[in-house]
């Protein structure tokens, strides 16, 4: 007989800093080797990660298909470089393989690939189908009688595609309480500000008219973002699905990151590198 895995621990604030500025530091150096990735966006999600991951989802890595598990699914597929390593200090994979990144032969690409790589649950990387394909996870575990909760991380711009919308309405209208909606409202996308491309204000009324429990969270405060995950925990299966905002700044930890939106794609020589984890170590100290 299986058992399950414990519940997870109390919020461990000393963590989950660590791990956030782990998922930077780590970013920096994936990058270094594929020479070029999406640096900022990864940033601007970083506590989310640490939150989800260290704290908040039902998982057990020596399992990765099992089927009670929560799953995690990301809208913004060009920030995998920042799960990937959480995924190996987990033990889904050997850290080794993060040394390959993008190289030839490697599972480990831009975008996240479910087929290639443990602890993967959608491979995203067309913006918009993420929210769709969680609710149909959630249906699904309430067809086969499995009470597991689907986590969608959305970036900000994603809010522009209508299937989010479509999603939205359908998760409301199937009462899929166990669908919880994340979105990294950093403000930018690769066109510029999101509101200059196309404005999606009053958001978290937008999600309330559509049938869905709204929440904001300042999205750096890792403590206050797992709080909030865990005290969902415990709603019925068949309650309203649930919207985050998470206020989030892009390219977070890095000053001139956060103040330049074209580093939503870059690269930074070594020297740089190693001047930006500088800064970000100096940050979290």
């Amino acid at each position: 007989m299986q058992t399950k895995p414990s519940p997870p621990p109390p919020t461990d604030a000393a963590l989950l800093a660590d791990r956030a500025t782990f998922v930077r530091t780590e970013t920096i150096r994936l990058i270094e080797i594929a020479g070029t990735g999406h640096y900022s966006s990864v940033f601007s999600c970083a506590e989310i990660f640490a939150a989800l991951y260290y704290a908040v989802m039902r998982l057990d890595p020596a399992r990765p298909q099992w089927q009670e598990r929560d799953r995690f699914l990301m809208g913004k597929g060009h920030a995998a470089v920042g799960l990937f390593p959480i995924l190996a200090d987990l033990g889904y994979f050997p850290t080794e393989l993060l040394d390959g990144y993008t190289r030839l032969g490697s599972p480990l690409g831009d975008h996240p690939d479910m087929t290639k790589v443990p602890g993967i649950d959608f491979s995203s990387g067309s913006i918009g189908h993420a929210l769709s394909n969680g609710l149909g996870m959630v249906l699904g575990g309430r067809f086969h009688h499995r009470d597991f909760f689907a986590y969608v991380m959305l970036g900000d711009g994603e809010m522009q595609e209508g299937q989010v919308w479509e999603a939205a309405m359908s998760a409301a209208h199937h009462r899929a309480g166990r669908l919880v909606a994340i979105v990294d409202r950093n403000g930018y996308q690769l066109d510029g500000a999101v509101d200059d491309v196309i404005g999606i204000e009053p958001l978290a009324d937008k999600w309330r008219a559509f049938g869905w429990e709204t929440h904001d969270v300042d999205g750096h405060d890792a403590v206050a973002v797992a709080d909030l995950l865990i005290g969902l925990r415990d709603r019925p299966a068949d309650a309203a699905p649930v919207c985050i905002i998470a206020h989030t700044s892009k390219g977070k930890g890095v000053s001139y990151m956060e103040a330049e939106p074209g580093w939503h794609l870059g690269y930074l020589a070594p020297d740089d590198g190693r001047r930006a984890i500088a800064e970000i170590r100096g940050a979290s100290a």
